[in-house]
């Protein structure tokens, strides 16, 4: 979130013989593991009954081959818009074709940011000033090729000013700030970073508090200074919403040129941040956060945080003295596809994709899901040297740019809405494949039951004799599978800008390195995954649910499981609402989507038990699948969110405030301007509840099919 065949070294310290010899071993033991456990690597399909390319899918899985393709990708540091990660893009398509897949690369010219020079001085209470670290520390290993930490988009500037802990940089936080008596004004705010609040909005907020600057640390919950955890600086970026900033809503690419508009227009310049900022790693947090004075707030170690340590708030008597230079460049980036045409219905898209780009090395994120990609193709590949070919066209995308805000797949759905408005069939994302152990998914609710059903045929990495299925609903916290609500990969433009049923897969729940430089190959062998099996167990899921959403006569898709998750978000918005609010309009409308989702339902058994008899005509197919695939678009809106009309689906897209995780207008309404008049807040909140319930019949009348 790495690289080219033409690397084949790693410059490294004065211990590089050390880390060689060690990584020699561990590529002769994982050689040696792959052999064990001929023909193939991973365990063989649990389910029986599975159709021969199917279980040739599984039962082609190679953990040696995925760990040799991350090895590759992670020989250099590979940021958008460099050398480094058009070799990556190489590496990527070079794997493709010789894989004999139809491959092609398509670029778009966008705004990139990089660092130019940055500082922190500390001066303490004692009149010592202390120079402090902004790098990682090096434990053995050469970082020099890895770029600084760093915003992405931050704006230039030197501040001097006391320091100030604002924990999270929520409202909420400021308010006890305030209720302390502490004044942040012409401060530079110490953050750390969660609390639901994402980078920008983080900054942001501070510079509507009359913040100067601002510091992000992520905090080490096991506070272990080694090579898994200790000093890791957490790179982003802090531009608000996704896709080159100066194309808002079409794509930075055409044959005869394009719009571009300049950074003083508004709709470009809101999304920078008004003040600068830089990331720190939780060492130099505490440093800072040890020396402060003034106030306490209770409530900021309520979620473990240090101030539990360190129990004061300031502002000072510590000053900071913050500088940071950067600019922005436009640059040439590059998304890599191969495709797969489908033999009955080729002008329908199966899409699966992940973001090859990353901030370092990028071994979890995103490279652990490139390799999984390449091996996916590569399965595929055999499969179609034995006959196969999909009954409708599969293609597998490699993005660029996703860390400066999902560029490269932003770019290229813009470039392409008509077409996957009306053929793109589903979209399945993993960006980190594996960060740890555990299986998350989360999916738009009618994949729901296919996503279940994938699960029971692929086993488990870490129990003998069982599904990856049974393990993830022991283990797994309710509900099972998540929304896709926030906007944190590259799922984003399919679901929130153009209506593309999407899931999202990954293996761990988050990872110490994230974003850092010890985001390594050496890592992931060392902690995330020794022995490349939660990669196999990914991949095996990835593919399948493809396979399935490629082959399957009749799309596996159950919108009552929809209509029911829509009416639990009703329950949990109706807790929230106040009594002159009235939910009818979107309960009246879930019992119509429900009355219609379980005629299609009836509709799509028959169908299966007609086709076992050969009785359905392409063409009667063809018009179920319609239905079922474009009622998802019916969420869709073209007012788009207030305030964010990019994002277009009422039902899961970003709100300002994520405390519901669905009808995003509507959670803005409730959470927003709470000074507001009462009666205008409830009218705006009414609004927003209507224009849900709209939506949801547009999904229904979609999904019934015909004119009313």
């Amino acid at each position: 979130m790495a690289l080219s065949p033409k690397s084949t070294s790693i410059t490294t310290s004065p211990n590089s013989c050390t880390l060689f010899f060690i990584f020699t071993l561990t590529v002769i033991f994982l050689y040696t593991l792959y052999n064990h456990h001929s023909p193939s690597s991973a365990p063989p399909s649990i389910s029986g009954d599975n159709p021969p390319f199917i279980s040739t899918f599984l039962n082609s899985a190679s953990n040696y081959t995925i760990s040799n393709y991350l090895r590759h990708l992670t020989l250099r540091p590979h940021l958008a818009g460099t050398p480094q990660s058009s070799a990556a893009a190489d590496y990527v398509r070079h794997n493709f074709q010789s894989f004999n897949l139809e491959t092609h690369v398509t670029e778009y010219s966008v705004l990139l940011s990089y660092p130019v020079k940055s500082s922190l001085t500390a001066h303490f209470s004692n009149k010592t000033a202390e120079l402090l670290p902004l790098t990682e520390p090096q434990l053995g290993f050469d970082f020099s090729d890895v770029v600084k930490p760093y915003h992405a988009y931050s704006p230039s500037g030197s501040v001097y000013g006391k320091a100030v802990y604002v924990s999270h940089g929520k409202e909420d936080d400021y308010r006890a700030l305030e209720a302390a008596g502490v004044d942040v004004k012409g401060c530079i705010a110490v953050v750390k970073r969660g609390g639901g609040m994402s980078r920008n909005a983080a900054v942001v907020m501070a510079a509507e508090k009359g913040v100067a600057a601002v510091v992000m640390f992520t905090e080490n919950k096991d506070k272990v200074r080694s090579f898994k955890s200790g000093g890791g600086v957490e790179r982003g970026n802090v531009l608000d919403g996704v896709g080159d900033p100066r194309t808002p809503g079409w794509a930075s690419a055409g044959a005869d040129g394009f719009e571009v508009l300049g950074l003083e227009y508004d709709e470009v310049l809101k999304r920078f941040p008004g003040v600068p900022s830089l990331p720190i790693s939780a060492e130099t947090a505490e440093m800072i956060l040890g020396s402060l004075e003034g106030a306490r707030v209770p409530h900021f170690g309520s979620d473990g945080d240090l101030v539990e340590k360190f129990d004061r708030v300031g502002p000072g008597p510590t000053f900071l003295n913050f500088t940071y230079q950067g600019e922005n460049k436009v640059a040439t980036i590059q998304n890599v596809f191969a495709v797969i045409k489908g033999s009955e219905e080729p002008d329908r898209f199966v899409v699966l994709g992940n973001h090859r780009d990353a901030w370092t090395y990028g071994a979890v994120d995103p490279n652990s899901g490139t390799a999984a990609l390449i091996d996916i193709g590569r399965r595929y590949s055999l499969m179609m040297r034995m006959g196969w070919i999909p009954q409708r066209t599969i293609v597998l995308c490699s993005w660029d740019a996703e860390e400066f805000g999902m560029i490269g797949s932003t770019e290229w759905v813009e470039q392409n809405l008509v077409n996957l408005g009306s053929k793109a069939v589903a979209y399945i994302n993993v960006d980190c494949a594996v960060q740890g152990p555990g299986f998350f998914a989360a999916a738009t609710p009618q994949l729901d039951d296919i996503l279940v059903e994938v699960t029971k045929k692929v086993a488990d990495p870490e129990f003998a004799d069982s599904t990856l299925f049974e393990k993830w609903k022991t283990t797994s916290d309710f509900p099972m599978i998540q929304r896709l609500s926030d906007v944190f990969s590259d799922f984003s433009p399919f679901l929130h800008h153009a209506g593309v049923p999407s899931i999202d897969l990954y293996y761990g729940k988050d990872f110490p390195v994230y974003h850092t430089a010890f985001d390594s190959y050496e890592w992931m062998v060392k902690y995330g995954d020794p022995f490349f099996h939660r990669h196999v167990a990914v991949a095996g899921v990835w593919g399948l649910l493809a396979l399935h959403l490629a082959d399957d006569p009749i799309l596996p898709f159950n919108y009552v499981s929809y209509a029911a998750q829509l009416q639990n978000h009703t329950q949990s918005l109706h807790k929230l609402l106040e009594g002159d609010v009235s939910l009818h309009p979107i309960t009246s409308a879930i019992q119509e989507l429900t009355v219609v989702a379980k005629q299609v339902e009836d509709e799509t058994k028959k169908m299966r038990e007609d086709e076992t008899k050969g009785h359905v005509s392409i063409l009667k197919r063809r018009i179920l699948n319609d239905r079922l695939m474009f009622a998802e678009r019916g969420f869709l809106d073209s007012d788009g969110i207030q305030g964010r009309q990019w994002f277009k689906h009422l039902v899961y897209g970003p709100a300002i405030e994520s405390k519901l995780g669905f009808f995003p207008g509507v959670a803005d309404a409730l959470y927003q301007s709470p000074g507001a008049e009462h009666a205008k807040k409830q009218a705006v909140i009414q609004h927003e509840i209507w224009r849900v319930a709209r939506a949801i019949q547009r999904a229904t009348s979609a999904l019934r099919g015909g004119l009313t």
